[in-house]
This record gives structure tokens, sequence and C-alpha cells, in this order.
């Protein structure tokens, strides 16, 4: 019965053996564009905005701000699509920083990648929350938390069920907005020409006023701390990179595709919406977005046959502002524990988080990042303002550390032609760009909130060095006890022996490492001498996050197993013990685990089940949360049904 429940709250399991389950699951261009876009051109809500604003009585400047808004799109785009080519199997700035700058660098760039993404779905559900209730009257306003709250918990349900249904269910809302806003912005440009042959010069004649009265000096920093808080324009176009193990075959062509749309259509968006602001000459108002203001501007006072259609207008127009921030929201449930379990596969994380759902999710990551982002919005009260200061410095740290990552390739992999140096000097721009925005952004923000994102971060970056220190004391030693207990001959070994399904047989459950499975047998074999007459060998091939990325992968973790499995059974050849093996392959190692637990039951009815469990010295709270305890919940399912097992201790110490 929890099964079928579980079957219907998010969906039939899949099969992650049969390739074709990965092609239904990956994004093509259009549907990757709208998973994966969407937080980059929804930034089109607030990035020009804080531009505009940030220039206060100098808004002739920003024509400049809007041509180095479009220019640093394409340029952090085309430096990513590096990444993507270089990282076909997705991890994004995490990766290119572990592997061309060290795993320290690595770190640093994956914490600040999950917060970043934590801050992503907060930020996006309460800035389309807003924009839905400044449509209502205020006295609902009490609702927004709760209106929010329930948001995130519908989008959580969804990523859960999968990564295609999520995105589908949310394309018309990107379609809309799109459409609805492209118009708006096209349409405003066009009946405002007579401005625009103006612009130009009065853009040089103001910066040449400032310069007279004030100095050159004067003039760059107005633009540079313009140009650096509206950088929230530039958020999201990490997202492909990160995630290119979700992309259709081939999945580097489909990611540059999808990079240069979700560029192209930014890049329009943030320029064209900034000079839109500048032909209207929009001002500020309270409790407005420079968009809604613009918008009405244009189109308030519109009829057809006598009737105000004006208002119907903004309002859907609006309505789809709010809805593609819900769809930005949703680039941090893919992203987010796509970085999560690549950090975990590094030993930076829980195993947990690289695991895998019966619909082939990171179902671990996604509801990290839904319940994160739940406390963010309860401590700040969903206010837009407080959640924007948290965000903006993160996403730069990580674009900063990926693209000196890449010039640092490109130093140690010199070679003659036009093209190295075109990669290059992409690289360089790219990160010279990055790092003066970071630099302005943390001067800027640091004592306005700032400090609290830092804090975050390196409360992961703490978290996931105590996690690979322990990591790496387990592995160490169970190093030692696969050398120890090699028993591996030399010889050929005898003919095997068949096994007698009517006596007694003992069943042992074969983890990844050698020494606890062979620890158990010689722990057995001591404990029952000759009392076992058949050894039964079973395994289960768990697939995560790292295993599922292609045929290779899987192919390498069924080989893994296989030779584990082999390696028993010669053992006993060797010693005149008959000796058989089982294998299987999912996602739920327990789940896989108890099946095959039953099947060789059936087979050899006298059977006895056997599995190591590692004992920690000093195990605590913490340490039991970085082991499944697999073969605990076993024997609890097979003494339910009846079922003979035993779980031995290996001391670690």
């Amino acid at each position: 019965m929890p099964g079928r429940r579980r079957w219907l709250l998010f969906g039939p399991p899949r099969d992650p053996m049969d390739m074709q389950t990965r092609r239904k699951l990956a994004l093509a261009v259009f549907l990757a564009w709208i998973g994966l876009g969407a937080d980059g051109l929804s930034s089109a809500n607030y990035g020009p905005a804080e531009a505009y604003v940030a220039l206060g009585n100098y808004t002739g400047l920003g024509l400049y701000v809007a041509l180095a808004s479009a220019v640093t799109v394409f340029v952090i785009a085309l430096g990513y699509n590096q990444v993507i080519a270089l990282f076909p199997n997705g991890g994004g700035g995490y990766k290119v920083a572990t592997q061309l700058l060290g795993s320290y660098a690595g770190l640093v760039a994956g914490a600040a990648l999950v917060i970043d993404y934590v801050l992503t779905v907060a930020i996006s559900i309460a800035a389309g929350v807003d924009a839905l209730f400044s449509m209502f009257p205020a006295g609902l306003l009490g609702m927004r938390l709760d209106v929010e709250i329930a948001v995130l918990v519908l989008m959580m349900w969804l990523n859960l069920r999968g990564i295609k249904e999520s995105v589908a269910v949310l394309a018309p809302i990107f379609v809309g907005f799109l459409l609805t806003h492209g118009f708006l912005v096209i349409f405003g440009i066009a009946t405002h020409t007579r401005g625009l042959p103006a612009l130009l010069p009065e853009t040089f004649a103001e910066a040449h006023r400032l310069a007279t009265e004030s100095g050159w000096l004067f003039v760059v920093a107005v633009l540079l701390r313009a140009y650096s808080l509206g950088a929230g324009t530039y958020t999201g176009i990490e997202a492909v990179s990160n995630n290119v193990h979700v992309l259709a075959e081939p999945r580097v062509r489909t990611g540059h595709r999808t990079m240069m749309a979700m560029a192209s259509t930014l890049a329009f968006m943030a320029c064209g919406l900034m000079v839109l602001y500048l032909l209207l000459q929009v001002k500020a108002q309270e409790g407005q977005t420079l968009n809604a203001i613009a918008f009405r501007m244009l189109v308030g006072d519109w009829t057809l046959v006598g009737l105000p259609i004006g208002p119907g207008l903004l309002a859907i127009t609006l309505a789809f502002a709010a809805g593609i921030l819900f769809v930005a929201g949703n680039t941090g449930f893919l992203g987010g524990p796509a970085v999560l379990a690549n950090m975990a596969v590094d030993r930076w994380l829980p195993h947990q988080f690289s695991s895998l759902s019966s619909r082939l999710v990171t179902h671990v990551g996604i509801s990290l990042m839904g319940f994160g982002a739940i406390v963010i919005l309860i401590a700040t009260r969903g206010e837009v303002d407080v959640l924007v200061v948290l965000y903006s410095i993160n996403v730069f740290i990580t674009f900063a550390l990926c693209l000196l990552g890449l010039c640092v390739y490109w130093m140690r992999n010199r070679e003659p032609g036009w093209r190295w140096w075109r990669q290059m000097a992409l690289s360089t721009v790219g990160f010279g760009f990055s790092a003066a925005i970071l630099v302005i952004l943390f001067y800027e923000k640091l004592f306005e909130g700032g400090w609290a994102t830092i804090l975050g971060t390196t409360a992961v970056i703490v978290f996931c060095l105590l996690v690979r220190r322990h990591y790496a004391y387990v592995e160490r030693q169970l190093r030692a006890a696969d050398r120890r207990l090699d028993f591996k001959p030399k010889e050929a070994p005898p003919e095997p022996m068949k096994p007698d399904p009517s006596k007694a047989t003992a069943v042992f459950l074969i983890g990844s490492s050698y020494g606890s499975g062979m620890h158990t047998l010689l722990n057995v074999a001591r404990t029952f001498p000759n009392h076992f007459r058949n050894f039964v060998f079973v395994s289960v091939g768990e697939v995560d996050s790292s295993s599922f990325g292609g045929s290779a992968a899987l192919d390498q973790l069924k080989a893994g197993v296989c030779e584990r499995l082999a390696s028993f059974e010669m053992f006993c050849r060797h010693r005149g013990i008959a000796a058989v093996s089982y294998s299987r392959f999912g996602t739920d190692v327990v789940d896989e685990l108890t099946a095959l637990c039953r099947q060789v039951a059936h087979d050899f009815p006298n059977c006895v089940f056997f599995a190591p469990r590692l004992v920690l010295a000093n195990e605590n709270w913490f340490v039991r949360q970085l082991h499944n305890h697999t073969a605990l919940e076993i024997q609890r399912r097979l003494h339910e049904e009846g079922l003979q097992m035993m779980v031995l201790p290996m001391h670690i110490n």
C-alpha cells in the first residue's frame, strides 16, 4: 500500500538501465531553453530596473549601461559554452573550478552555487507572488507568505515527479512572458523612434557634462556602480552548463544552442527595457516596478470599440511576469540538486544527495532546495528587497572562479592558431567582467546584508570539510581491509561445483568494499565451521546521478559489480565450496536487495542471510547521517517476512 500511494503521488517508477528512459527524460533545445533559461530571462523583471535606478539623476548614461549589459551577457555565455564543451556531463562552475583550480576552489564554487540556488528559488517565488498581489486589494497582503509557501510546495512536488513534468507545466508561462514583454518592448521603441536619433548624442553630451563638472573618474564610478548593481541581469547564465547531463543528445550541440537562445533573449530584453526607460523618461514610483510604469504609459489608455483594453492587457503582462519568476524558481530545483549530487560524488556531502528516486531525480537535493527556501522566506517574511541583498554576491563568486579556471586551462593547453587566441580572449574578458562586478558588489552590499550570504556559504564549506574528512578516514580503513583480506589466488581455478538447494546456504550481501564482504565471509566460516554447503553472493549496483549519465557510465557500473561478485565466487571455487551470485541494478538499494533476497530464498529455502555493518569509533548523530545503514533496514524487512538474517559488525579503527 505505501508503494501504491507513492506511485500515485510521484508517478510510476522508471527503469534506469533502459537507455530509452534517459532519452525520454532528456531536454531538447526548446524545453531546455524554458527549464534552464527562465532564471536569466526572469531577471528582466528587476535587473535593468536596478541599474537604471542606480544611475540616480544621471539616467542619460543609461545607454552605456544597456550596451555593456548586452555585451556582458554574450561574453559570459560564450565563456560558459567552453564549459559545456569541456565538461559534457554537467557540473558547470563546480566541476571547472575543481578540475582546473583544485578541489578547494571547487568547494568554494559549489558552496556558493548551493546558496545561490536556494536564494534563486526564494527570491523568484517571493517576487512572483508580489507581482500577483500588486493586482489584488491591500487587505489580502497578509496571505502573501502563505501563498509563497504553497507555491513552493507545489513546485517541489512537480520536480519530484520528474524533470519534464515540471518544465512542461511551466512552458506556456515562459512563452507568454516572452511574447507579451517582447511585443511591448518592440512596440514601445517603434512608437518612439523620434527619440532614437537624439539618444546617442544626448548620452555623449551627458557624459561630457559630468566629466567637465566632476571628472572622468566620477563618470566611470557612476557607470560601474549602475552596471554592477544591475548584475542580477546576468544571473542564470550558468544553469545550462550545470545541467548538461539532462540535455538531449548530442549534449554539447544542444547545450550551445540553448545557451545562445537564452543569451539572445536575455540581451534583447535587458537592453530593450533600458532603452524603453530612456525613451519614456520613466521615473520610479513607490510600490510600482519600472516595467509596470513603462508598460502602463504604453497601453494604459488603449481601447477597442470604445471599451478599455489597456488595463486588461497590462494585467495579463504582469501575470506573465509573475509566472516567469515562478519558472525561474524552478531553475533552482533543476540546478541546485545537480550541484549537490556532483559534490556528493566527490564526498563533500553525504552520499544520499547523489541518490536517485524511482522517478530518476535527485529527490534529497530537491527537498533540501525547497525546505531551505521555505526557511529563508519565513526568516525574511518574503521581503524581496531583503532577498535581493542576500542574492547578489554568490553567483559572481562562481562566475569568477569558473572563468579563471578556463583561463588556466587555455594557458596550460596553448596551441598555435586563431582558435586558441579567441578562446583565451573570451575567458580572460569574461573573468575580468565577473571579477570587477564581484568586487563592486562586495563593497556595496557587504554591510547591507551581504554578510549573511558570506556567512551561509562559509557554514556550507565547513560542513563539507567535516563530511569529506570523515569519508576519507573510512575509505582509508576500508582500503586497508581490502589489502589485508586480499586472497585472490594466482593459479587457475578448479571447475565450479553445482550448489545443492536442499543444503544449508549462507547468503552474503556484498557492497562496494571487497574487504567488508570478505570480513563477513571469514567470520561466518569461523563461527559456523563446515555448516554451510552453499555460498551465495548478492549485490546491487546503485544507479545514482554519476552513473545515470550515459551508456558508458552504466556499463562501467555493471562491470564493477560483476567483477566483484566473480572474485568471491573464485575464492570459493579454490576452496571447494559451491558458490553462485545474483545481481540487480536500480536507484533504491534497499528495495532492490530485498527483492533479490526474496528470489534467493525461493531458490535456496534453507538459507541464512549475512551482511556487514561498519562500527565506527565514537559514533555520534552526525556520523550516523553519513551512512545509509542498509544492512539494518534489510534485516528488518526480511525478519518481517520470516527470513533469517544476521548483521555482523566490522569495526573501523
